[in-house]
């Protein structure tokens, strides 16, 4: 079998679409890792390089920037990883300065992200992370926030960004401002 055990977590059967599994010869057969083999994957461009674990790896996810149908273009951002807690997916803080004209001074602000993360990355909290902008990978998720007993505001999180390079955490603190 083409693809062992732990690959095969999710209810349907996990393959990659262009990878035929029954071929007859025994060429065909072989465990060759890379384009002639029974991996396929891509570059993605834009200067990142196709990480070893994409590769030589046996996960199948159809997300991948690397393994899978998903192409990157747009906007190319970076942050610090702020949650891991859901399945393949991290939340990403991005911190800017915001100026007031009438105090001729900036502000700190900040927004959060939502991202997909390929197995191939083993990413932590604390961790600088550059994604990509790709199409959209999950619905709209409403996350309903009370700002008083009568108000409430709908904030819209939904991943459109798949980590492209994690560059592990320095020793700082996650949510502290760090542009200075």
């Amino acid at each position: 079998m083409a693809t062992e055990l732990t690959v095969q977590a999710e209810r349907a059967y996990q393959k990659q679409p262009h990878i035929f599994l029954n071929h007859k010869s025994k060429a065909a057969k072989s465990r060759r890792v890379g384009k002639g083999g029974r991996r396929w994957y891509k570059d993605v461009g834009l200067g990142f390089r196709t990480p070893k674990t994409a590769i030589e790896g046996s996960y199948i996810d159809k997300k991948c920037p690397f393994t899978g149908m998903v192409s990157i273009r747009g906007r190319i951002l970076t942050g610090t990883v702020v949650s891991t807690k859901m399945h393949r997916t991290l939340i990403l803080r991005r911190e800017y300065l915001h100026f007031v004209p009438k105090y001729a001074r900036y502000e700190k602000r900040h927004k959060n992200l939502a991202a997909h993360v390929s197995p191939a990355f083993r990413v932590e909290e604390g961790d600088q992370v550059t994604v990509g902008q790709c199409r959209p990978l999950s619905k709209t998720r409403f996350l309903d926030a009370s700002m008083s007993t009568r108000l409430t505001v709908r904030e819209y999180l939904q991943v459109r960004f798949n980590v492209l390079r994690v560059l592990p955490r320095t020793g700082k603190a996650v949510k502290a401002f760090q542009k200075f």
